[in-house]
């Protein structure tokens, strides 16, 4: 999947409770000493102090690598969502139609019987297919076929905003294929025990899928699997780094389709558009031209027994999840227990779940907004964005080191920024999409192709800005550069992170924050390549940008030096445009929380904590979670988000107003100067 198109972070919504009379008798301070650990000194471990006693009543359970805040409410909702389409498919259905698609999918995901007798017959199809090429020129609708049904190898393509018209949608060409994730797990020496065992992953699933048989490889599983193992290592090695990928002028390379072709011989690329759908296009954006090149040389130097074993385990891995017992248990061991150090795998029904969710998101979601989305909390939502957008262009206005020039687009870019919340205006349509009683693997299938044409439909036409990228029940949120919006989705508009009951100084340390953080996005390392309009184009001037960059480094040496385990560090570059948009969140939020203290609207004190350490308590409370160390590792990886621990013990030094609440001196673990505090927005 492309990494970088828009900017994501497990945000937080709903606004303020309105100012009322009754208001500073009724309320609570929103703050739950049990969840603190009071044991700690806050200026010596915030994280601990905030948090310390919800880690300790969320204990790590088998099936999560990582149990927080956003996991707990993620849960919660699946939850309803199994409420809803359980009750669905206990129902019979006798006209094609959203509950039938949704009941009989989740029907068939749940008969483990039948799934048990398939075993891997549902792939077997595309196995022989495989087996059965015989020369590197038929790759082209090999690859191309199997991209429509779900399984993406060397590369992917997709639609997507022209960076330099971001009203028109164009076809990106984009790396992918590398089976354990991140290229660092191929090419780092201390992660030799990952390949060991990627390896007898790779051999399992040679045998469990039979294609050990097809292809005559039985006896020689483990030596084909080191062979794909070997191959993809040469792709990480030509990947783009995913520091690099964070700039968008590097993976914006718009050319012809004969340019492209130029690139990758080994490959007939206007036989694989053609194949997909895309004949008519004369041109496109490659993420990678590097990557391509060398993807070239790889495919014509290896052998061809080679290429296919690495396409059909790419199949295989991507089936496992929807197939027999043995595909799933095998696919967990490796994934599961050694990337995140998982232990059980999480209960059937929560896993079909899921996959309904992601086969017919937004049908799903509008019967999850019907029955759990109070449709008031729009209008209060937009009321709390005006909040914080208003203290945002204050921040801007007030900095000292941009120039009026850049301020004035700045402040522009800022009030052109779209908000959506809760849920689209407008519901996708799925009468395409057929589910049928054959197999759960096939209809994974349909899905994959429904969404596939769904998704390249768009190359060559407007862009719809209308369209959520998010379903309405996913507990998170997201910035957009090249639609230059901001999206809070019904999912997350509830407790834990907004308590209606509570005084609104928690409010502003937690929605307000995250929202401010979405907003920040814009203006981030790389949210500041786009106009308001969403085009990649600079509207800096060189001081500006110079004194940018100077000050967006203070914040990448500052992570680079945090250890996250004994010798593990975090990325600093990697994670920037997230620390940064940390940053500026919680600075916005201050300043419009202070704004309602001089209202009147909050209380100074409330349980003995003033309104200001309420704030930073309830944004630390936001991170709460228990992880496991080779989660950490994945994590640092993977994730160009910091660890939750670090989004509190690593963002708060750099913010004076955490320092004065809390009292923070020189010497204490919490405290930094003012020479080393990044100040930004």
């Amino acid at each position: 999947m492309k990494q970088g198109t828009f900017l994501i972070l497990a945000s937080i919504l709903i606004t303020m409770t309105a100012c009322n009379n009754n208001k500073k008798t009724t309320l609570n301070s929103g703050i739950n000493k049990s969840y603190l650990d009071e044991s700690v000194s806050p200026a010596q471990d915030f994280y601990q102090y905030a948090c310390g006693g919800w880690m300790k009543l969320h204990p790590l359970s088998g099936e999560y690598a990582r149990y927080g805040s956003f996991d707990k409410l993620a849960e919660d909702n699946q939850k309803q969502l199994k409420d809803l389409i359980s009750g669905i498919a206990a129902e019979k259905h006798t006209e094609v139609g959203i509950p039938q698609k949704i009941g009989d999918l989740y029907n068939m995901g749940m008969d483990s019987a039948a799934l048990e007798q398939q075993g891997g017959m549902p792939i077997q199809a595309n196995l022989q297919t495989i087996a059965k090429i015989k020369d590197k020129k038929e790759l082209a609708n090999l690859l191309a076929e199997l991209y429509l049904n779900g399984s993406g190898s060397f590369f992917t393509v997709f639609a997507e905003a022209n960076p330099a018209n971001s009203r028109m949608n164009i076809a990106w060409l984009w790396q992918t294929g590398l089976g354990i994730g991140d290229r660092d797990y191929y090419l780092e020496k201390d992660m030799e025990n990952i390949r060991r065992q990627y390896v007898i992953l790779l051999s399992k699933m040679l045998q469990l899928s039979n294609y050990n048989k097809m292809s005559k490889l039985e006896g020689k599983e483990e030596s084909m699997a080191q062979k794909v193992l070997a191959l993809e290592t040469g792709m990480a090695k030509v990947f783009m780094d995913k520091n690099d990928l964070r700039n968008p002028h590097k993976t914006y390379n718009y050319m012809s389709v004969d340019d492209l072709q130029a690139m990758i011989s080994a490959v007939d690329m206007k036989a694989y558009l053609k194949a997909i759908g895309l004949e008519n296009i004369d041109s496109l954006n490659v993420g990678q031209p590097d990557y391509i090149k060398g993807l070239n040389t790889l495919i014509l130097s290896t052998d061809l027994e080679i290429i296919k074993a690495y396409i059909a385990l790419q199949l295989v891995n991507d089936a496992s999840p929807y197939l027999s017992n043995d595909f799933v248990q095998t696919n967990f061991d490796f994934y599961g227990k050694v990337l995140s150090g998982k232990t059980e795998m999480k209960p059937r029904w929560k896993r079909v779940v899921s996959t309904v969710d992601g086969c017919l998101g937004e049908a799903v979601g509008q019967m999850y907004v019907e029955k759990y989305f109070p449709t008031e909390a729009k209008e209060r939502m937009l009321k709390l964005v005006d909040n914080l957008k208003s203290a945002l262009g204050e921040r801007i206005e007030q900095n000292t080191w941009m120039t009026q020039q850049t301020k004035a687009k700045a402040k522009e870019k800022l009030e052109t920024i779209i908000v959506k919340i809760g849920y689209p205006d407008k519901w996708r349509d799925y009468s395409s999409l057929h589910i049928e009683k054959d197999s759960y693997y096939a209809n994974i299938e349909r899905a994959s192709r429904f969404e596939t044409a769904y998704q390249l439909s768009k190359v060559g036409k407007p862009v719809d800005r209308s369209l959520w990228l998010m379903t309405p029940q996913t507990v998170n949120a997201y910035y957009n550069p090249t639609t230059n919006e901001i999206c809070f989705p019904a999912g997350i508009l509830q407790p834990p992170f907004f308590d209606m009951h509570a005084d609104d100084a928690v409010n502003y340390g937690a929605i307000g924050v995250v929202i401010g953080h979405e907003m920040t996005h814009g203006f981030d390392d790389q949210g500041r390549n786009y106009d308001k309009d969403g085009n990649l184009k600079d509207w800096w001037t060189e001081t500006d940008s110079k004194n940018f960059e100077e000050r967006t480094k203070v914040l990448v040496n500052h992570f680079n030096r945090i250890e996250v385990l004994p010798g593990v560090f975090a990325n600093g570059t990697f994670t920037l445009g997230e620390n940064i948009a940390d940053n500026g969140g919680v600075n916005v939020s201050y300043v419009a929380m202070q704004k309602a203290i001089k209202e009147g609207s909050i209380q100074k004190v409330m349980d003995g904590f003033t309104a200001e350490q309420r704030f930073f308590i309830a944004y630390a409370g936001v991170w709460a979670g228990n992880i496991r160390d080779e989660e950490i590792i994945r994590r640092t990886k993977e994730d160009p988000h910091s660890l939750g621990k670090w989004r509190v013990n690593g963002t708060l030094p750099h913010i004076p107003a955490f320092i004065k609440a809390f009292d923070v001196k020189e010497g204490n673990s919490m405290y930094l100067t003012a020479e080393l505090q990044a100040a930004i927005w």
